[in-house]
């Protein structure tokens, strides 16, 4: 079993899911600022929006978990800025993070849409990478099976969790979130192929989709009225991406009429 910790040292401890997170992270600013000059974006605009949104959205992705353990955590309020013992979900840093899209472009007087959009394939390769953080907690698994075929062996042995092989659907999310990436980049790549909002539609339809179908694989989830909360969400993700796909589309021709 590969430890979640690459190294202590005292107080000070370094963990996989940490690195994992800040590697994907760097990444995606990159890719941003890379893209930002293409919609007239400063790449220092990037910089500064990240500085304010990401611990921002660190904190919102734990009051997010933290509403959906509550009958845990009003038990152990002084448990509740641990996220170090795990507990943060990806869809409340998203929410919060969006919120403070509108909030940073509003000021800045930057287009919304174009800063979602030169962001997407960045995100979708954060979250490719952040799910290998959850590989090595050895957490976000599907049900038991008697064994693993067809993964390297490093990966089966860290999904013999309590006695049984697991599904890594931390593996299949990854896998999901990268070939989205790819999609993404290869169409924005195509001149006049992707408009203006779309990059940020097509993340919508294409993470919702492979959350929903991949959640229900999960043993972890959180759940509200016997729901799995982020199969919710997925699908609301989804429409919402299609509806403005669509709506995108018949304005254009509308346009063009």
């Amino acid at each position: 079993m590969i430890s979640p910790i690459i190294f202590e040292w005292g107080p000070f401890i370094v963990r996989w899911y940490a690195v994992c997170i800040v590697v994907g992270l760097v990444l995606a600013v990159h890719l941003a600022m890379k893209e930002a000059p293409y919609k007239q974006i400063k790449p220092d605009d990037v910089l500064d929006f990240i500085l304010f949104a990401f611990p921002v959205s660190i904190i919102g992705a734990r009051l997010y978990y933290v509403a959906f353990q509550w009958d845990y955590y009003r038990q152990h309020l002084s448990e509740i800025p641990a996220i170090w013992n795990g507990g943060i979900a990806i869809y409340g840093g998203l929410l919060t993070g969006l919120l403070c899209v509108y909030v940073f472009t509003r000021q800045r007087f930057i287009n919304f849409f174009d800063f979602l959009d030169i962001a997407a394939p960045g995100v979708l390769l954060a979250q490719s990478l952040g799910r290998w953080g959850n590989f090595f907690n050895q957490e976000a698994y599907g049900k038991a099976v008697e064994k693993l075929t067809g993964l390297p062996d490093f990966i089966r042995q860290q999904m013999y969790i309590d006695g049984s092989y697991r599904l890594p659907t931390f593996l299949y999310e990854s896998l999901w979130n990268l070939l989205g990436f790819i999609l993404i980049m290869i169409g924005r790549r195509q001149k006049g192929f992707l408009k203006r909002g779309e990059p940020t539609f097509f993340y919508l339809m294409w993470y919702g989709l492979g959350r929903f179908v991949i959640e229900g694989m999960r043993t972890d989830s959180l759940m509200w009225l016997g729901f799995r909360v982020s199969q919710l969400l997925s699908l609301v993700l989804v429409l919402l991406g299609l509806t403005l796909l669509i709506y995108r589309r018949l304005r254009l021709e509308i346009e063009d009429y």
